[in-house]
């Protein structure tokens, strides 16, 4: 997340955090600041984007990502 995700959002004025991760349900948890707290189309940016990259890098681990306050 640090080394591909935390760049692209930053780029949009944005940071993501990590919140936690749910073995059991393969759900991921950040919390969106800056720019991407409140944007319309960070919904879209979390499920198109992060949630695919990284079911994507860790086959099998990662089900869902949710925005704590997005």
């Amino acid at each position: 997340m640090e080394e591909y995700i935390k760049p692209a959002v930053a780029s949009d004025g944005g940071n993501i955090q990590f919140e936690s991760y749910n073995p059991e349900t393969k759900t991921v948890k950040v919390i969106l600041q800056g720019a991407c707290s409140g944007c319309p189309s960070s919904t879209f940016t979390l499920k198109n984007g992060i949630e695919n990259m990284l079911k994507e890098m860790l086959k099998g681990r990662v089900e869902t990502v949710e925005a704590l306050n997005g």
